[in-house]
């Protein structure tokens, strides 16, 4: 350990936009700014690490090229590096984000490393997808079950995560739920006029959509919701992102005859510039266990319409910060909508909620719960 309060920890995650990179990293980094060494090991730089911040390192993981090999054994050469970085920088803990490869990877490295007269405590956090969806396969399910049983400490960011993990998994390891958090000095609702009105004009809201574009997230619903708005309400949708769901969302947009007040923005670095110019924010999916944009943009003063399932009502409180419908239920989003549109006092009293409701979920509230259980899961090995 480098000090008494100073620890290095070996991130591991998947460097994607998806909501389980964007909190390893932003995790990762507020650790840093305490004094802790941050290793995130990966086979990118994560989307989030793109400047330069002390005490954050960086480890590529390397695919090797091979004939005999149909697929590259990256499991294979991800265990190697977590036991490279582990021995040569003195890891304390490894803390990897996404069971599905990560948590077998880091028990097969901790049971290397054991043989190798070294100690790694591992805490495993599940995020959703990898739990819910992916882990449920049959072609995953024991190594899952058996991973999560055999980590050090395990974590969800919402009730509802932890519910799925117990009833799926029988697991026998105890599930500590700690919630994805905000930089509120990085998303407020600091206004950006110029910014907007190369949007829209000075009567039309600006409704808006992030994510990667799965079908999961059922943004053809958003769709078909803005197109009932727009006939009430002056407005556009700006969908942010890009992903496999991309051509169905296009192909909508011209049936419904609204392609000149649908923007598709691609993917975007900064979308706390974007957020701030939103009215009005929609997350639809029907399978989310935490909402992490959801609540980026609450902590930018924007109301959030969403579907009821998993761990989104946690989130966004029905009535307070925006609305829970049912899944794919188009009708009461859009009446729920125009609820929060159509009179600029309700709007504004939203706009604050939405606010308040993110403040709960400020990282200086949630890191040191990380910090508590490292410092536990240590002092246990």
């Amino acid at each position: 350990m480098m000090c008494k309060n100073h620890l290095k920890v070996g991130v591991v995650c998947y460097p994607t936009y998806g909501g389980s990179g964007v909190v390893a990293t932003e995790l990762g980094k507020a650790m840093a700014c305490e004094g802790h060494q941050v290793h995130f090991i990966s086979y990118k730089r994560p989307a989030r690490l793109s400047s330069f911040q002390p005490n954050v390192f960086y480890h590529e993981v390397t695919n090797f090229e091979y004939p005999l090999f149909d697929y590259k054994p990256y499991d294979t050469a991800l265990a190697s590096k977590i036991v490279d970085v582990a021995l040569h920088y003195e890891l304390d803990l490894l803390h990897v984000h996404y069971a599905i490869p990560h948590a077998i990877i880091a028990f097969i490295a901790k049971s290397i490393l054991l043989a190798k007269k070294k100690r790694l405590p591992i805490i495993t956090t599940l995020h959703g997808t990898d739990i819910t969806l992916v882990g449920l396969d049959g072609s995953f399910y024991p190594v899952v079950q058996f991973s999560i049983n055999q980590s050090d400490k395990v974590t969800t960011v919402s009730e509802s995560l932890k519910q799925d993990t117990i009833k799926a998994f029988q697991t026998t390891r105890d599930i500590e739920v700690i919630p994805n958090f905000i930089d509120l000095k990085k998303f407020n609702n600091k206004p950006n006029h110029a910014l907007k009105k190369s949007f829209v004009k000075e009567e039309e809201k600006v409704l808006m959509h992030i994510s990667n574009f799965r079908k999961v997230k059922r943004i053809p619903d958003i769709v078909k919701v803005f197109n009932l708005v727009q006939q009430k309400i002056p407005s556009k949708l700006l969908l942010i992102g890009d992903g496999p769901e991309r051509t169905v969302l296009e192909d909508l947009c011209r049936e419904l005859h609204i392609v000149d007040k649908v923007i598709f923005l691609g993917k975007q670095e900064s979308v706390e510039d974007l957020l701030r110019i939103a009215d009005l924010f929609y997350l639809t999916s029907d399978h989310e266990s935490f909402g992490l944009s959801a609540l980026e943009a609450m902590a930018c003063g924007v109301p959030v319409i969403s579907s009821n399932i998993g761990g989104i009502p946690e989130v966004n409180k029905d009535g307070f910060s925006g609305f829970v419908c049912k899944v794919g239920d188009i009708e009461q989003m859009f009446f729920k909508s125009l609820h929060i549109l159509t009179d600029e006092a309700t709007h504004q009293q939203f706009k604050k909620q939405a606010i308040d409701q993110a403040k709960k979920f400020e990282k200086s509230k949630i890191v040191p719960r990380y910090m508590e259980l490292y410092l536990q899961c240590i002092q246990n090995s």
